[in-house]
């Protein structure tokens, strides 16, 4: 029996030339764009996906280690103190997404704190 050899790349082109293994493949895509993706539900845990102790970022912040815990423990922060912290703890493209109706709207916390 003589077996053809394909390239990959051909096999996969050759695949999604389908209609609908193309969208389940997109589909795919997005779901695993979602779950690289790191939720915080706390300023805490975006320090420590920063890898960072309180006493490090207060270092970066020039505040003393009870300050940042006081900022993390708080219900609300002004939006210059939130965007300091983010970057501090070492985000570089601070923004903030809400959703208006259906439509989500990015806010880029850079700009809004500029004084």
């Amino acid at each position: 029996m003589t077996r053809t050899f394909v390239q990959g790349n051909d096999r996969i082109d050759r695949m999604l030339s389908n209609p609908a293994m193309a969208e389940k493949v997109a589909e795919i895509q997005s779901r695993a764009e979602d779950e690289d993706r790191t939720y915080a539900m706390s300023l805490a845990m975006v320090r420590e996906a920063g890898k960072l102790t309180q006493v490090e970022l207060a270092d970066r912040l020039h505040v003393t280690q009870g300050a940042v815990s006081r900022l993390e423990s708080r219900g609300d922060a002004l939006l210059s103190t939130l965007h300091k912290y983010l970057e501090a703890a070492g985000a570089v493209h601070t923004r903030l997404i809400v959703t208006v109706n259906g439509q989500d709207v990015e806010l880029d916390l850079s700009a809004l704190t500029k004084a």
